[in-house]
């Protein structure tokens, strides 16, 4: 088998073992390295080959896909065997900041391997999703070269050269993502708790989501502006967050992120300034 159809990953965690999966589906070959290895065994079951130590897993291929906690694990994994990373492209699929992303590429490239950043937008490890796709940045020539054999990952967003904006993006998103299923579930809660039933409540609540991309659109054209709303908006908002911590509180639901909501709106009501304006100039 070729060069090209042939990769290794490291990191066995929930991504890596859905990354496995679907290249072994694609009909790459695959090897595996885990730090835990109770969790090789099902990936060799599916096909894939074992390596038994990193110097081993990085000898096996050009292309070294890591799926790690953060960053921080990369050199931990790597760091002992980093002289046996000139002419690998190490693809860095772990979570972890711009910056931290950046430092880890100019790690990488002292010891004279190529690099590319990635960030998974997908339904949880389900990588398959319709919906999923899968941020890059690094060199343009270098995610060319690879563009096919990663593919199957997930479709494909090549963002540009600066190795943090794979990383930026994705964590932009998962600002959006986080609050709003820390929400959904203390909505959940809500109706449970009240005695009703959440799979007639579900319908309503997928409907709601349908607005979402007009206010996505009326928002974002709202901040290249300066940003939306004024101290009466503020206001109107501190009374609604109030009515979500009050509903809440009587039916024993936590209303930690309700709570911090409406202090947020009071603090846009007290200084007069649009939320996105007073959260971008704050820190």
């Amino acid at each position: 088998m070729s060069e090209r159809s042939s990769v290794t990953v490291i990191g066995l965690g929930p991504m890596g073992r859905a990354m496995v999966r679907v290249l072994l589906a694609a009909g790459t070959e695959v090897t595996v390295w885990n730090r835990s290895a109770d969790k090789i065994g099902p990936m060799v079951d599916l096909g894939a080959r074992r390596a038994d130590s990193v110097a081993d897993a990085l000898a096996r291929n050009e292309v070294i896909i890591l799926s790690l906690t953060h960053y921080a694990a990369m050199y931990d994994v790597l760091g002992p065997d980093s002289e046996r990373l000139r002419d690998k492209v190490i693809v860095n699929l772990s979570s972890d900041s711009p910056e931290r992303t950046r430092a880890g590429a100019r790690w990488v490239r002292t010891h004279g391997a190529e690099f590319l950043s990635g960030g998974f937008m997908s339904a949880g490890d389900n990588i398959t999703h319709p919906a999923s796709y899968l941020f890059y940045s690094g060199p343009r020539e270098i995610f060319d070269a690879h563009a096919d054999l990663l593919r199957p990952l997930s479709a494909p967003e090549y963002l540009g050269t600066d190795d943090g904006l794979a990383q930026l993006f994705y964590q932009a998103l998962l600002t959006l993502f986080h609050p709003w299923l820390v929400g959904y579930n203390q909505a959940l809660a809500v109706i449970a708790r009240s005695g009703n039933d959440i799979d007639r409540f579900l319908p309503f609540a997928q409907r709601s989501a349908e607005v979402f991309p007009f206010f996505m659109t009326e928002y974002a054209e709202a901040a290249k502006a300066g940003g939306w709303g004024d101290a009466a908006s503020a206001r109107m908002m501190v009374a609604g967050a109030g009515h979500v911590v009050e509903t809440s509180e009587e039916l024993g639901v936590d209303t930690a992120l309700s709570q911090t909501v409406r202090e947020l709106w009071r603090e846009v009501a007290d200084s007069d300034a649009p939320i996105y304006r007073m959260l971008r100039d704050r820190a």
